[in-house]
């Protein structure tokens, strides 16, 4: 019965009245918001095609090949589940945990990413900076997100005894279309298309040389 509810509620998520941080606003709350929508969630674009440009430089399809681009898919997909989770879903303790599991987890693939790398291909400084930078967004989003809905981080720590905290339930206030299409648009031209790219050039590249 619960199950029927929350997809009733997906069924007419884009009813409620739309999330827009007030113009001009100086409050802390429309301060941080303005910050994640148009800063944090956008500045993942330009390092992962700048990411891309160094792998391509360095000719990942002739060193470390299908398996280091099939971990890059990886760590887009842990990054990307907990980002669509975020702009869609209600902000309760199920999906709070999903992004701080999500960022943990982006982490220690990192790890594996650089060692992988490092065994058959060059990663330059300027690489190596690029990660950095990658590595801190997805943990600084769950930091902000955490600091926008302290009552569910709350509620989290006192194990998620809310009705609602670990169903799946679409936002109240769903964020604009508008923001939602350019941020769909900027993950695909910045972050999909590209990595798809090396991940074809890799596999095109091994059956070259079987």
């Amino acid at each position: 019965m619960a199950r029927l509810t929350a997809l009733k509620d997906w069924r007419h998520w884009r009813r409620g009245r739309a999330l827009r941080p007030t113009p001009g606003a100086d409050d802390v709350e429309n301060a941080t918001q303005r910050v994640l929508m148009y800063g944090v969630l956008p500045m993942w674009f330009v390092p992962a095609v700048a990411d891309w440009v160094m792998h391509r430089r360095t000719d990942i399809e002739r060193t470390t090949g299908v398996k280091e681009s099939a971990i890059h898919a990886l760590m887009m997909a842990e990054a990307g589940v907990p980002v669509l989770a975020g702009l869609v879903a209600r902000i309760n303790p199920l999906v709070l945990s999903m992004m701080g599991g999500a960022a943990a987890l982006h982490s220690a693939t990192a790890i594996w990413d650089v060692t992988v790398a490092t065994e058959d291909r060059e990663v330059r400084p300027v690489e190596q900076h690029i990660h950095s930078f990658l590595e801190v967004l997805p943990l600084a989003a769950v930091v902000i997100t955490s600091c926008l809905h302290w009552e569910s981080v709350r509620d989290l720590a006192r194990g998620g005894k809310r009705p609602d905290a670990w169903k799946l339930l679409p936002k109240e206030r769903p964020l604009p279309k508008k923001y939602l299409a350019g941020i769909a648009a900027g993950v695909g031209t910045c972050v999909a298309l590209p990595y798809a790219e090396e991940f074809i050039r890799c596999v095109r590249a091994r059956k070259s040389v079987v």
